[in-house]
């Protein structure tokens, strides 16, 4: 008699259950915020952590240091205090979904955020978008309701994009410095935008309903 296979257990049926959550993380900005970073939906671990990329492992706050050559910001104070020094604004894509863990490839039903939030309250003059995922529901919810806002897609900082190090990273997120300080340096990576850009391909974006390594936004 054939041993039936075992079934998985309750632990592991639910870590490939979709989830419904509403962002509850507040967007970061001021009335000198320049540029719009925008990932898609917070992470379990940034949720847990209270801000945004709160996973040790995601680079984005290593990135973000070596861009202006400064010390890694290590609380949550110092990351606001990095961003908003810099003009940078930060937030995400969609207001609610219904995703499995960290799993941008699992989205189902995105609800967006309204940028006009920030957008109208601060002198944006670019939007970013992290990520794959981030850069395909800009473009279906946000870049036709403002098509003249400058727009660059970037890699993902998760480590589950594994063929970028972080010197590479740092080196594609170099527009960002520069669209920050403004002048010519600025006025180049305008020039160069197309108005809409098109969507980065990252692997954790590859398999629907697989989970970045460690939920690890």
């Amino acid at each position: 008699m054939l041993n039936k296979p075992p079934r998985p257990s309750r632990k592991a049926a639910m870590a490939h259950t979709p989830t419904l959550v509403t962002h509850t993380i507040e967007p970061l900005f001021d009335s000198r915020s320049r540029v719009l970073m925008l990932g898609t939906m917070p992470s379990p671990k940034s949720r847990e952590y209270g801000f945004y990329y709160g996973h040790p492992r995601n680079r984005f706050w290593p990135v973000m240091a070596r861009l202006w050559d400064e010390p890694p910001a290590t609380t949550i104070a110092e990351k606001k205090a990095l961003m908003l020094r810099h003009r940078l604004a930060v937030w995400d894509v969609l207001a609610g979904c219904e995703i499995v863990g960290a799993s941008d490839a699992s989205i189902k039903r995105p609800r967006p955020n309204d940028l006009a939030r920030i957008i109208d309250a601060a002198p944006i003059e670019a939007v970013v978008t992290c990520g794959s995922a981030a850069t395909r529901h800009y473009e279906r919810f946000d870049a036709p309701r403002w098509p003249e806002l400058p727009h660059l897609a970037l890699p993902s900082t998760s480590p589950a994009n594994a063929r970028m190090s972080l010197d590479a990273l740092v080196k594609a997120y170099a527009p960002v410095r520069d669209l920050a300080e403004g002048g010519e340096a600025a006025a180049r990576v305008l020039a160069a935008l197309a108005p809409t850009a098109a969507a980065v391909s990252d692997p954790e974006d590859s398999a629907p309903g697989v989970s970045a390594p460690g939920d690890a936004r």
